[in-house]
């Protein structure tokens, strides 16, 4: 009887056992059926640029694939197509330029909704000259060694602009889309020598070119050499490896780099429409985790994977471009004259100093820009640059990732900003022309540059007013 109670009891144990371990096969399952994607498969699209790189290697490593992702990459005509299929849906989300979610958001172009909650890498353009301009701005170059002395700011190029202007020629530059940090950057560099880059006045003016000494106009990026080369522009600003395609043809010089114009400035961004991040926000955690991995190869052990991703970004479905071409600077130097090869290691960033976090106070840089420029042709107060920037970009799902990272293993608390994160970086003094950015105070920042508009100027009537 005691043995029968026994084998009872026994039997009972293992069923009580078998129904544990089935409870909790089951809890797993349905922990890992709440991480999975809503929609798992996605088409990504990009631009034929270096700084790609965090998506071509999401693919090529198998983060996407980790994260139950089947990615399909595709690359885009322009920059406008781009965001315009983003928006429409017939794609999931894309390689973007920083201004483009937060000129659609304000409706600057194609209004609509767009976010961020990854920046995909800080530095990565330049600005090249043809050898007619570059030999007429050196002889105002300071040298050292027989050697120009870096940065060369555009006080250089003033003289060879007031030529241009004196004989009724147009001084035209390129930059690759009106929202684009190149053409901040550039309308930065010259204005901060003196050379006035045009202002918008939207909706009647939309070229840019109101008041300017110097004509820039949109070429999409792998145009550039060749436009250069026709002689239909004189100058332009683009990522690379555009600029160095120019050094290795013969046909311009690299002048300056944008780490030179302000050091460590961020540069583009993985977009998403806000409806489509609404509809999959596991989804939406999932793409930023993979890109985060990503980002973080690129920069691991001092650039060591550099050569790699070289390889693989000069594959025809990504870049495209010549090995050597894009492992000029991608692998910690950057070409200016030809043979004129310097160390520059920060001139591509995707992980370290926090390149990926998306920053209120990037965003903010980018609006007071907008304003400047007259793409925002009203003043606006400091509370509406922070609302707007609040609206776009999105550090909450970024670090919903980061901690994800972490719960896995596969990253360290220290990979990412503390606890105490405001959104906003330290002022920022590493600008060519010195001037300080805090961007907390947005107005006040408009106030420090001789050109451009601040506090009630608006255009109107093709001049300023107040």
């Amino acid at each position: 009887m005691k043995q029968t109670r026994i084998a009872t009891l026994k039997k009972l144990a293992t069923a009580i056992i078998a129904i544990a371990s089935l409870t909790t096969l089951t809890f797993a399952a349905n922990v890992h059926a709440a991480e999975d994607p809503e929609k798992d498969s996605l088409k990504l699209g990009f631009i034929k640029l270096t700084d790609m790189a965090p998506l071509a290697v999401a693919y090529e490593k198998g983060y996407f694939d980790d994260e139950g992702l089947s990615v399909q990459l595709e690359a885009q005509a322009n920059w406008k197509v781009l965001l315009d299929r983003v928006i429409n849906g017939e794609l999931d989300g894309a390689h973007m330029l920083a201004g483009q979610p937060l000129g659609a958001t304000i409706g600057f172009g194609t209004k609509a909704e767009v976010i961020t909650a990854f920046s995909m890498d800080l530095n990565g353009n330049a600005i090249t000259v043809s050898n007619e301009i570059w030999k007429q701005m050196k002889k105002g170059v300071p040298m050292t060694g027989g050697k120009p002395v870096h940065p060369i700011k555009a006080d250089s190029l003033k003289p060879v602009v007031e030529k241009f202007k004196s004989e009724g020629k147009p001084f035209s530059m390129a930059m690759v889309f009106p929202v684009s940090t190149h053409n901040y950057e550039l309308r930065y560099w010259l204005a901060a020598g003196g050379i006035k880059p045009g202002f918008y006045s939207p909706p009647q003016d939309t070229s840019g070119q109101v008041d300017a000494d110097a004509l820039l106009s949109v070429t999409p990026p792998p145009q550039m050499p060749a436009t250069l080369d026709a002689g239909t522009i004189v100058g332009y600003c683009v990522g690379e490896p555009w600029n160095q395609q120019a050094v290795i043809k013969g046909i311009g010089v690299p002048v300056i780099s944008d780490y030179e114009i302000w050091k460590n400035n961020p540069e583009k961004v993985f977009g998403v429409s806000k409806a489509w991040a609404d509809k999959y926000p596991k989804t939406h955690l999932a793409v930023v985790k993979a890109l985060i991995r990503a980002a973080m190869w690129l920069d691991a052990d001092n650039n060591k994977n550099r050569p790699e991703a070289v390889e693989m970004l000069s594959q025809k479905q990504y870049v495209g471009a010549d090995y050597e071409v894009i492992a000029n600077s991608m692998t910690g130097t950057f070409e200016y004259e030809k043979g004129d090869k310097r160390p520059l290691p920060d001139f591509n960033v995707f992980f370290r100093y926090n390149a990926t976090y998306p920053y209120y106070s990037d965003a903010i840089w980018y609006l007071t820009q907008m304003r400047r420029w007259g793409q925002i042709n009203e003043e606006k107060p400091d509370a509406w640059f922070m609302e707007t920037a609040k609206k776009v970009y999105r550090p909450d799902i970024y670090m919903a990732a980061a901690k994800a990272l972490i719960a896995e293993g596969k990253a360290k608390a220290s990979d990412f900003p503390g606890a105490k994160e405001t959104g906003f970086k330290p002022p920022q003094a590493d600008f060519i022309d010195n001037i300080i950015y805090d961007g907390s105070k947005p107005n006040e920042y408009l106030t420090k540059f001789t050109i451009g508009l601040k506090g009630k100027q608006k255009i109107s009537g093709g001049k300023i007013v107040e």
